[in-house]
């Protein structure tokens, strides 16, 4: 069934009975061609392109609960290209273009809103850092505008221009930026894939990755052993658990992020709002919510909650930035675990058993979009990334040729 005004319409005069499930619930076959870990937005994007783009089709997508329980339903889903660091800024680059197509491609509304992200400065070091990068923004074709103190003043009048500590100087902003609905971006991806002949299959847990003589044969899980031919990791913040099955030791730390979101207020910021001071960052929802967060809590977890101190220290941020949101009242939070790399550069490649691939090590940006060029992973990163670790760190350290 496809999306259109026509059949709302239809739907709506005929009492909504004629609605199919987004996708199929099916038990797992014995053997397939590539087996996903993971069912989130980098899992299931996978999934998808491979029975878009190449026909690949004999594939299932492992989720050991329900599709959105894991990172993808537990972030704010900033979209933006406006990275720096060569390499990883080409990659957004092209990120952002799938985002622009995504809704018409996968025919859901995922809730694209292009409202525009804006990075405040307040120093002199800083803005030379964000001429720098909005330069560099620029160069690669994407869009960059450097505002002024007295731009921002008419465009954002809400915030403490003024505080002592951080002062807002100016800021950059991409107008192609902005926010999405991480719940409809998995449920599109699912749903896409789905159509395709992609097996969804959740509650099914990865217990253990099965190799013999250094290639992978399949993976045991709670609904029992199933085989494949190439087998990819696909799991954010479970990274080093589940590459631990297969033997590997990961140069990856599992960290908490928290996010929080307060009662519906009325329409009050317009754009995507990022404070020095912490890594805060605001918008507000469609549901009239403010939507922030900040740093990480800086210490390893695998569980899915924060605590307190940070929460005050982001709430210390957004105060300092906007006194006006003061008397908001915070209805919930949550927390996502954030798979981090000591140089903050993903991790995208085959790896040294044959058949088993690697997606990890998103840190902070995990809901990126892939077009993918190969069997069982997104797509090939541009250069060669070289893990250069200090010896005794604990840390294997991995020399990952990409083409």
């Amino acid at each position: 069934m496809r999306f259109s005004a026509l059949e709302i319409l239809k739907q709506g005069l005929t009492g909504n009975k004629g609605w199919t499930p987004h996708w199929r619930d099916p038990a797992p076959k014995s053997d397939y061609d590539v087996i996903i870990i993971g069912g989130g937005g980098h899992g299931l994007s996978t999934a998808y392109y491979l029975a878009k783009n190449h026909g690949i089709t004999n594939v299932a997508v492992l989720e050991k609960a329900y599709i959105g329980s894991g990172n993808v339903g537990r972030n704010t889903t900033i979209v933006r290209a406006n990275y720096g660091l060569p390499g990883n800024s080409e990659f957004y680059s092209h990120s952002l273009k799938l985002w622009e197509g995504l809704e018409p491609d996968l025919n859901y509304n995922v809730m694209h809103s292009q409202r525009g992200i804006i990075n405040l400065f307040h120093s002199d070091g800083q803005r030379d850092a964000f001429v720098r990068r909005g330069n560099a923004m620029r160069n690669q074709g994407d869009d960059a505008e450097l505002l002024s103190r007295d731009d921002l003043r008419k465009m954002v009048p809400y915030l403490n221009f003024d505080n002592a500590r951080f002062p807002v100087r100016g800021g950059l902003m991409q107008r192609r930026g902005g926010t999405a609905r991480h719940d409809a971006v998995v449920w599109g991806y699912a749903r896409g894939a789905d159509q395709r002949g992609v097996d969804i299959i959740q509650n099914c847990e990865v217990t253990g990755i099965d190799i013999e003589n250094g290639v992978v044969k399949g993976v045991q899980t709670t609904r029992g052993a199933i085989r494949a031919k190439k087998v990819g990791i696909v799991v954010a913040g479970r990274s080093s658990q589940v590459a631990a099955m297969a033997g590997m030791r990961l140069p990856i730390e599992s960290h908490i992020l928290q996010a929080f979101v307060t009662e519906g207020i009325k329409p009050a910021i317009d754009h995507v709002i990022s404070f020095g001071m912490g890594h805060f960052y605001i918008s507000q929802s469609d549901k009239g919510g403010l939507v922030f967060g900040g740093d990480l809590d800086f210490y390893a977890s695998y569980a899915q909650r924060g605590n307190l101190p940070m929460a005050e220290h982001v709430m210390e941020a957004g105060m300092a930035l906007m006194p006006a949101i003061g008397k908001a009242k915070v209805l919930r939070s949550w927390g996502g675990i954030m798979d981090m790399t000591p140089d903050g550069s993903p991790i995208i490649d085959k790896t040294h058993i044959d058949g088993l691939f690697l997606d990890a090590g998103w840190c902070y940006g995990g809901s990126r979009l892939f077009r993918d060029r190969g069997i069982a992973l997104p797509i090939s990163w541009p250069r060669e990334i070289i893990m250069n670790l200090p010896r005794g760190s604990g840390w294997t350290v991995l020399k990952l040729g990409l083409a």
